[in-house]
């Protein structure tokens, strides 16, 4: 059985503590100092604080963002039926009211995805940050990068396609399940790794479909635009289904390495 107050190493007393949190072994020159639990289980300092609000709140994000990507798919659609037929039979709607009022909708719905994203990063972004910190408390060695960067990381050019990644690696490494002994067990990455592949790949689509958009001038160019901004955002909608995933998976890893499963049954995720 773990420590009931440390989660790291084997109890050895009657009241479920290990050597260290029970104060019969001296702390080792250089080590950290042991963790404090705060009232209601998770505490401030050094020891983790629940992450499991903030999942939910960007759980319930991430569905604004899938609901507003498939507005756009849908307005997207509408909108490049009409230029096709303008460009393929000389269809003239798209340059009437019918045309107007599509282009005015999606110029909105792009609006309400831009918002929607928007709110969900800075929550996101949030989360990472403590689910990062609290890594730290479960293993302290389990990472190659700081928490500063689990926020920095996401505005340094390029560079916000891998470090991001490393600093979710490590929080995902730090957070997994430990036996009896506290040997950490092997967790598949696969969450992880299908959230940010989806992810990264849907930011550089994106990216194109937005230049090619701008530039497109004739009608055909604008349908081809069209048809990639669209295969942009059904791509995201995948990336943010994954991202559902990996937030509740990590999210539900650290209640467990905390022990507030067993403490408080109703916080669960």
């Amino acid at each position: 059985m773990l420590c009931t107050r440390c989660r790291i190493r084997t109890a050895v007393t009657d009241d479920g503590l290990c050597a260290l949190c029970s104060g019969t072994r001296p702390l080792l020159p250089g080590r950290p100092v042991v963790p404090v639990i705060g009232p209601g289980g998770w505490g401030v300092g050094t020891w983790p604080r629940s992450p499991v609000g903030l999942s939910r709140a960007v759980v319930a994000l991430l569905g604004t963002v899938i609901a507003t990507d498939l507005a756009a798919l849908a307005s997207g659609l509408h909108l490049r039926g009409l230029w096709t037929g303008y460009a393929d039979d000389g269809d003239p709607a798209v340059l009437g009211s019918r045309g107007q009022g599509a282009e005015v909708l999606y110029v909105v719905v792009g609006g309400a995805q831009l918002a929607a994203f928007l709110a969900t990063a800075v929550v996101f972004v949030i989360w990472f940050h403590r689910t990062r910190r609290n890594a730290e408390v479960f293993d302290l060695s389990a990472h190659t990068m700081g928490p500063g960067w689990a926020v920095g990381g996401w505005f340094v050019p390029v560079a916000n396609f891998w470090f991001p990644y490393r600093v979710a690696a490590g929080s995902w490494r730090a957070s997994s399940p430990v036996d009896p002994e506290g040997v950490r067990l092997p967790v598949s990455r696969a969450p992880l790794n299908l959230w940010w592949a989806a992810w990264a790949v849907s930011l550089i689509l994106d990216r194109v479909a937005a230049r090619m958009w701008d530039r497109a001038e004739e009608p055909g160019e604008i349908v081809d635009s069209l048809a990639l901004v669209m295969a942009a955002d059904a791509l995201d909608i995948v990336a943010a289904v994954l991202a559902v995933l990996f937030v509740r998976a990590l999210t539900r890893m650290q209640v467990a390495r905390a022990g507030l499963h067993a403490q408080r049954p109703a916080a669960a995720v």
